[in-house]
């Protein structure tokens, strides 16, 4: 799920032949120093290095032989393109449909070739008919809209990331297809590119006044309201890594993320759901439309549905389906998905999608005919049994997860599948994410339990190599060997021991800077590029802020229920601060009718709602708005809320409310 987030200044993831080509040709990765490189003159920042355009040329040799269906099928049932930009009420562009109009041609010498194909097939956005009575629009954000046509008006599937792009996506298609209204709602599941935009889609008034079905597989409130906040700083921070949101659109840049192009900032919001896919097989009949849904949690999602329509001959797959192999642990962070689950659901799929002669998702562009469907469904069950079953046989004969990641490759029947390549999952990063599923992140390694903190480890590394200029050597001399991953192993030392100012630490940063960039000029994987080259950036531009939309975010947290919110403020609890004290307190959110007991014991925060405690030192009386004002840090006042009401001891309220950390969404990661 991308994350509730505006960053910088722009707005908010290889197959088995490839690596053997390039195992075979000593180029795993590909990145250089500052030195020269034999035959290559001085290596240039931003420019592939001669071992990266042969990376590029052994991959390029590597690939299956393109099919032409893929294309056909990207841009088959084209009514209408968008063009120009979608700009907000402040002035701020929150998509520009031609910028990544570079993607054209062949692929340059800074992308992998297979990753610029897929690139390519990426960025034809527009309106497009699935088949009769089944359109979508894709392009318009990271995610598509499904349409589908009702007795009366368009059953929706989906709403993109947020208010306004999901509005001028539903313009756009109103203006080619005839302005008919909104029937029916369908959230498939609980990640943001999904449901964010739902506000733009229909209002909450029009939902309750025409008594709109919104349907939603079951736990989809929770789950969509609660993933990214325990953890939402941290996994928004990673998630610049992981969706290039602050790097330029150029083929030195981002260029895709593997589901679609780029994520879209804006108004982010929700409509509760009030009809809920709580059986394995339910039957729904949609503005004249029998729909057959199928509830399936806990693979991609912690709350999915898919669907079939079997008069309509289609099998709506959400994003268990997509063209692209998928995480079973994204970059960014999230709970581990269960690859053989998934594997389960997907075989389901196929008996499910019997008779169905196309197949939509809500990334990427569908499938026609019913034996290819039936095999891209199949290679992506199989993708992920392989993986869950190989990485379980290696992990019963002593292997750590780096260990298997550099072994377990795909059968050719896999890897020459060019749905399932590792454009936004990867097989490396899959392996590891099965291990920590059954074994968790600890190797067994006893050397690992009590491993020192990353900068105390670096300061011991370059002192047992000599110093900084010998490590500094031994890396130089790593990447003129084409040793390329060592070599960024010694660097990210010298560069966490090393003092930024000094020559040493200058030269450190730089070079790692550009064998980052040699790194993600290879990379297959749009979300390992992105990360590379966010690494990059970061090394020589430092780190900048990242800062939460709150006003953005308003219209989502207004059906956050109240208890997520304590559950943070547990969590920004200093527990050192708070050992040895006890505090009591009543909240009463006059608005909504809603009052909690919180306590404060052996430095944990506890709460619980109920009436309230006659012995608590503090009663807090105020607006649910303004209770959530104080928790992003805003003072009373502030805002154009009414007083908060304070009884009893104010002095211990404000002692306890110094006992809270504030949040640091811009630390470093490639730095210290």
């Amino acid at each position: 799920m991308p994350p509730l987030f505006r960053t910088g200044d722009r707005t908010v993831v290889p197959g088995k032949a490839l690596w053997l080509a390039l195992a075979a040709s000593g180029l795993l990765s590909a990145c250089a120093g500052l030195q020269a490189e034999s035959g290559s003159g001085v290596l240039q920042a931003g420019v592939a290095s001669a071992r990266t355009q042969a990376a590029q040329q052994a991959a390029r040799e590597a690939l299956p032989a393109d099919e032409a269906q893929d294309r056909q099928d990207a841009e088959r049932g084209l009514i209408a393109r968008p063009t120009g930009r979608v700009v907000a009420a402040d002035g701020r562009v929150l998509k520009d449909f031609d910028a990544y109009g570079f993607v054209q041609g062949a692929a340059p010498d800074t992308v992998n070739p297979s990753l610029w194909r897929h690139a390519q097939l990426n960025t034809q956005a527009g309106l497009f008919k699935v088949v009769d009575g089944i359109y979508q629009l894709r392009g318009f954000d990271m995610a598509n809209i499904t349409l589908i046509e009702g007795r009366t008006g368009w059953i929706v599937v989906d709403a993109l990331t947020n208010r306004e792009i999901a509005a001028y996506a539903m313009q756009f298609a109103r203006r080619h297809l005839g302005d008919k209204p909104v029937t029916a709602l369908i959230f498939t599941h609980s990640h943001a590119d999904h449901f964010g935009g739902a506000l733009g889609v229909i209002s909450r008034e029009e939902v309750a006044r025409r008594k709109v079905p919104v349907v939603a597989p079951a736990g989809f409130m929770d789950e969509a309201t609660s993933e990214n906040l325990l953890v939402g700083g941290a996994m928004s921070r990673r998630a610049i890594y992981q969706f290039g949101t602050r790097l330029p659109l150029s083929p030195t840049g981002n260029v895709d993320t593997g589901l679609g192009k780029d994520l879209v900032s804006g108004h982010v919001g929700i409509l509760p759901p009030n009809v809920t896919i709580d059986q394995p097989q339910q039957e729904l009949v949609l503005d004249g439309v029998r729909f057959v849904f199928y509830n399936v949690p806990g693979a991609e999602a912690p709350s999915e549905l898919t669907f079939t329509l079997p008069e309509r001959k289609a099998y709506g797959g959400a994003e268990n389906l997509a063209q692209t192999m998928h995480n079973l642990l994204p970059i960014r962070g999230a709970k581990v998905r269960d690859a053989l689950r998934w594997a389960d659901y997907l075989q389901q799929a196929l008996e499910q999608s019997r008779g169905s002669e196309v197949y939509f998702g809500q990334h990427n562009w569908p499938v026609w005919g019913q034996q290819r469907i039936a095999g891209f469904i199949s290679r992506h069950r199989d993708i992920y049994k392989y993986t869950h079953d190989q990485t379980v046989r290696l992990i019963n004969k002593g292997l750590v997860p780096s260990e298997i990641a550099d072994r377990l490759r795909l059968p050719a029947s896999l890897a020459d599948f060019w749905g399932g390549r590792g454009y936004y999952g990867d097989l490396r990063h899959n392996v590891k994410a099965v291990y920590q599923l059954y074994l968790g992140a600890y190797d067994g390694n006893p050397v690992n339990l009590d491993p020192l903190p990353p900068v105390q480890r670096a300061q011991r590394y370059v002192q047992a190599l000599g110093g900084a200029d010998k490590a500094l050597d031994q890396a130089r001399q790593a990447a003129a060997g084409g040793d390329y991953r060592w070599a960024a192993e010694l660097l990210q030392h010298v560069v966490f021991a090393v003092p930024e100012g000094t020559d040493a630490g200058k030269e450190a940063r730089e070079l790692m800077a550009r064998c980052y960039e040699q790194l993600g000029f290879a990379a297959e994987s749009a979300t390992w590029r992105n990360s590379y080259l966010t690494a990059a950036q970061e090394l020589r531009q430092g780190t900048r802020q990242l800062s939460q939309d709150r006003a953005a975010m308003v219209e989502m947290m207004a059906q956050v229920p109240t208890e997520r919110f304590l559950e943070v403020l547990a969590t920004r609890l200093d527990g050192s601060k708070s050992e040895g004290r006890r505090f009591a307190m009543n909240l009463d959110l006059s608005d909504v009718g809603e009052q909690y007991r919180l306590w404060l014991e052996n430095s944990v925060l506890h709460f619980r709602r109920g009436e309230p405690d006659p012995s608590a030192l503090v009663s807090l009386r105020l607006t649910r708005p303004a209770f959530l004002g104080l928790l992003a840090g805003a003072k009373p006042g502030q805002a154009k809320e009414p007083a908060v009401q304070v009884q009893g001891d104010k002095a211990a309220l404000a002692g306890f409310l110094q006992l809270f950390d504030k949040s640091e969404p811009g630390f470093p990661i490639v730095t210290r």
